[in-house]
């Protein structure tokens, strides 16, 4: 295709030049460019098949990749929900000493051997206190600047020789475990 100039200097393309009666550019190459007898309905009942044999195979990949997120979703579930019971029954597993060690202090208590049951009390908290560490629970550090993320002011009061929003008094103490916080410290602030 060239373009060539009319007489007054434009550009004008030979398409132009091809216009039908109505004026309407192009309408000879278009009936030119597709003659009859090359829409063949066989090739075009082919050509039909050919898409819909693509369309239904797109579909069954659809649905296969459906039904297996919906058996992963299924199977992660109940993983997580396994791997809860396992962590539950080891902890268990954890404190049952502990259970021993207070029910031998119980007993120990019902003979009057007030030395022994201040003993077995003392190492029963030690053996939990072992259990809760082994698991990544730590307590709380309450001394110090009040702190809102671990700490719960329970009252303000003023103290002497003590900076204004410090802790002067633990009433409960706060457990963590790595950043999340089980339960915060219960304490007393400097006014």
């Amino acid at each position: 295709m060239t373009e060539a100039q009319d007489g007054c200097g434009e550009l004008r393309s030979p398409h132009l030049e091809e216009q039908d009666p109505d004026g309407l550019p192009g309408a000879a190459e278009l009936s030119s460019d597709a003659p009859a007898d090359s829409l063949d309905p066989e090739d075009l009942l082919a050509r039909l098949q050919d898409a819909e044999r693509d369309q239904e195979k797109a579909m069954d990949d659809l649905r296969r990749v459906a039904a297996d997120f919906d058996n992963y979703r299924k199977r992660v579930a109940r993983e997580q929900s396994q791997l809860y019971a396992r962590a539950g029954e080891r902890l268990a597993a954890k404190l049952l000493p502990v259970l021993d060690d207070l029910e031998r202090a119980l007993d120990a208590a019902e003979h009057h051997e007030e030395a022994k049951v201040l003993e077995g009390v003392r190492m029963t908290k030690d053996a939990l206190a072992g259990v809760l560490a082994s698991e990544g629970v730590e307590e709380i550090a309450a001394d110090g600047p009040f702190d809102p993320h671990v700490h719960e002011a329970l009252l303000a009061q003023p103290a002497e020789g003590v900076e204004a929003g410090h802790v002067i008094q633990v009433v409960q103490r706060g457990y963590r475990i790595g950043d999340v916080v089980l339960r915060p410290a219960r304490v007393v602030v400097a006014e």
